[in-house]
C-alpha cells in the first residue's frame, strides 16, 4: 500500500511488551480511494489522509499533477 502523492510506505520496526520481549510489526499508512483532479480530469487514486487534508486545503487553488 503506497501513497500516489507523497509515496508513503509501510515502515518497520518492534513492538515491545511490557515484559520489554520485541515482536517484529509494521505501521500501515492511513489510505483511501479519493477523486482528484487531475489535468482538468476527475481520476481515482488512492491517498494518504494527509495528502488528502493537504488537498482539501489547496483543491481550490491549484490542481494536481502526477
Amino acid at each position: 500500500m503506497k501513497c500516489a502523492l507523497c509515496n508513503k510506505i509501510a515502515t518497520f520496526g518492534n513492538k515491545v511488551s511490557h515484559s520489554k520481549r520485541h515482536t517484529r510489526r509494521r505501521w500501515l499508512p492511513n489510505i483511501h480511494p479519493s477523486t482528484i483532479i487531475v489535468n482538468g480530469q476527475s481520476k481515482r487514486v488512492k491517498i494518504c489522509t494527509r495528502c488528502l487534508r493537504s488537498q482539501h486545503k489547496t483543491k481550490a487553488t491549484k490542481t494536481v499533477t502526477l
